[in-house]
């Protein structure tokens, strides 16, 4: 006679099919306050992030304004005497060094402010008082900066936790206050500081006229997320290029056939980087990261883009404008 197979036990999960989670003293399989399985799953996250960060931020009339208010104090500080535009300069570093160090949320926000704030001044000291003018200088300020970087990760009382994160914004801060300094440097040769305004305020026109025009029509768009289109990049590098051929023209010394190609290097660069830091910020939120803070979001895209086109500025005026007695 074949043996009855025993019943199934109520009180036992698995006899229904279900997974027994954990060893609870309840025995019901279910999950236990503070266990592992009590975590928030993948999903719940993904909906968190959309719900409060997942959308990226839309292109802002306030950035314009910056941009604008950006290319104002660049454009008239080069009037000035070098010194005094190296404290014009130095007052966009401390917001370059500020911004990037809010946006990016290091693990050691001090020391990568610190080190940056430091690298300001030193750039600014030697772009002022060096001889000769030279981005060489510059170049000595970033790797001191970097080495005074990696001695204050490897110092601080965390240890090594996230250093590769913290050195990769330190350097990223370094290097924007550093190439910022190379218009002071500009400004000491001879027609630097028409140079300045032939290459600075294009840049700045090209940046405004981009985001004015993806506030109106973002089209075409490289990514459906980004609020940034193609049009608006090209219009903006037009009249970047148009408005650098007018101050080519109306400035003593200069061309406007070259100052046109200046200016349309330089822009082309500026708009670049201003598309690049809006896809970056739009990609952190979609991965489910928090929001850039306001103001710091931003003015993060402008500010940038005039940071890293400012060396090539110097180096389109070099081989274009700058007329050597």
């Amino acid at each position: 006679m074949p043996a009855t197979p025993p019943a199934d036990d109520p009180h036992d999960d698995r006899s229904h099919g279900q997974p027994a989670y954990g060893d609870g003293e309840s025995g019901h399989g279910e999950v236990q306050p503070g266990s592992a399985d009590d975590r928030p799953r993948v999903g719940h996250r993904r909906a968190h992030a959309d719900q409060g960060s997942g959308t990226p931020r839309k292109p802002s009339l306030a950035a314009v304004g910056f941009a604008g208010l950006l290319t104002l104090v660049l454009g008239l500080g080069a009037l000035l005497p070098s010194s005094l535009y190296a404290v014009v300069i130095f007052a966009i570093q401390v917001g370059y060094a500020i911004t990037w160090t809010q946006v990016d949320r290091p693990p050691a926000p001090r020391i990568v402010a610190g080190v940056g704030l430091a690298a300001a001044v030193a750039a600014d000291l030697v772009a002022i008082w060096a001889e000769p003018p030279s981005l060489a200088w510059l170049a000595y300020v970033t790797a001191a900066a970097f080495v005074a970087a990696v001695v204050g990760e490897l110092t601080r009382p965390a240890g090594r936790e996230r250093v590769t994160e913290s050195l990769g914004a330190t350097l990223a801060v370094t290097v924007g206050v550093v190439a910022l300094a190379s218009l002071v440097v500009l400004s000491r040769h001879p027609w630097g500081t028409q140079s300045i305004v032939a290459c600075v305020v294009p840049a700045g026109v090209a940046v405004m006229v981009a985001r004015l025009i993806d506030l109106i029509a973002p089209y075409p768009r490289l990514a459906s997320q980004v609020s940034r289109g193609g049009l608006g990049a090209l219009l903006g590098l037009v009249a970047g290029a148009a408005t650098a051929a007018v101050i080519g023209s109306l400035s003593a010394g200069l061309t406007a056939g070259a100052a046109a190609v200046a200016g349309l290097v330089t822009a082309l660069i500026a708009l670049v980087v201003d598309l690049s830091v809006s896809y970056v910020q739009a990609g952190r939120q979609l991965a489910g990261e928090p929001p850039a803070p306001v103001p710091a979001g931003l003015i993060q895209g402008p500010v940038t883009a005039f940071a890293l086109a400012a060396p090539v500025a110097y180096m389109a005026s070099a081989l274009l404008l700058l007329n050597y007695p």
